[in-house]
């Protein structure tokens, strides 16, 4: 029997990826924001668009790592069940209340009910339900075929994969409504950048994941490399059929993301958990909801005190702009504020503080 695994790859990538939300969620000016920082407007993938789906890769990752010894213990199914559901649940509930405190607190904000947060918890209790339940390795990778291609069927089947046309859009304006991240009233179209049937294929990011942890405990760490080239391959192909697009989560996208993400899990592996190099972002990695819990707070508080524009407008758009360009000073404010947490995270590890939800 295997012991559990906890290896520091895995928490370092999990909190670089943490700290780069952070960078991106928080620009001092959103009028200017480095190209490379932003989300592409719809089809395409910018270097900000790999961030959510590698941590909903590390997700799988953490969840292979974290059953897998408990299911060789023949640990009780349903209390593990019972376990892993809940957890899911309570990180939804989180989501809810971060958007729930950015409703009371800034004014004009919209309720929404769904939201980053809202599909972790989705995710990784189905993935969840899946480790337990489906122990065959080949059933696994038959159900991430099925997703892919089911959902790209249902996608092109829908006759647009345009803004407004799509069917995802059309399910959350039907089911979603003003509850969406965007509703017009006028038209009654809604759109959810984390919508409902998206949320299908970024299951499948988290069971591409859930392999690589499985590669990791067995010493087949190979296979990393390997199906990052070949994920990479497939994701290029696929993008002639449906484009590359985070906020449809298109096959393409979950296959192009997937593949980058094994890549750099190979390559953090060798590098840290093989050459002992400094984990770096592991502070993050191991409070990674707690910093991203907080830092929302923390830009709805400063957002609601009206305190966010004076502190930028005074440390960082006077003395910066005209000397490196107003994308450069919101970059800095962005990179200041992640700076902070970045602290608090790391005096949480010298504490031995580690929150879980």
């Amino acid at each position: 029997m295997k012991n559990p695994l906890r290896l520091s790859s895995i928490d370092a990538l999990r909190g670089l990826t943490v700290a780069a939300m952070l960078l991106v969620n928080n620009a001092g000016d959103w009028d200017h924001v480095y190209a490379w920082l932003e989300h592409a407007e719809w089809n395409g993938c910018t270097p900000a668009d790999f961030i959510f789906p590698f941590f909903l890769f590390i997700v799988g990752v953490s969840l292979h790592l974290a059953l897998a010894p408990k299911l060789e213990r023949n640990t009780d199914l349903v209390e593990l069940s019972r376990s892993v559901v809940g957890r899911g649940l309570r990180i939804f509930a989180l989501g809810l209340a971060l958007h729930l405190i950015a409703y009371w607190l800034i004014e004009g904000r919209q309720f929404r009910l769904m939201g980053v947060l809202q599909r972790i918890g989705i995710c990784f209790a189905i993935v969840g339900m899946i480790v337990i339940h489906v122990r065959s390795v080949k059933i696994q990778w038959l159900i991430i075929a099925a997703i892919l291609i089911g959902y790209g069927t249902l996608l092109l089947a829908s006759g647009s994969l345009q803004p407004d046309l799509n069917l995802v859009d059309k399910i959350d304006s039907l089911l979603l409504g003003k509850l969406a991240y965007s509703f017009n009233p006028m038209t009654g179209l809604a759109h959810e950048p984390e919508g409902l049937l998206s949320t299908l294929p970024s299951i499948a990011t988290v069971l591409l994941g859930l392999q690589a942890g499985r590669w990791l405990r067995n010493g087949q760490a190979k296979y990393l490399w390997q199906a990052g080239l070949l994920a990479l391959l497939a994701g290029y192909l696929s993008a002639y059929l449906i484009p590359l697009n985070k906020q449809l989560w298109t096959p393409s996208f979950v296959l192009w993301t997937a593949g980058f993400a094994y890549l750099c899990m190979s390559v953090a592996h060798v590098l840290i958990d093989m050459r002992g190099m400094p984990a770096v972002g592991r502070s993050f990695g191991i409070n990674a909801i707690a910093a991203y819990a907080g830092s929302w707070v923390a830009t709805c508080v400063l957002a609601a005190g009206g305190w966010a524009e004076p502190v930028y407008r005074t440390l960082f758009a006077s003395p910066l702009a005209a000397h490196f360009g107003p994308e450069f000073a919101s970059f800095a404010y962005a990179a200041a504020f992640t700076g902070v947490f970045a602290l608090l995270m790391w005096l949480f590890k010298l504490r031995g503080w580690r929150i879980t939800v």
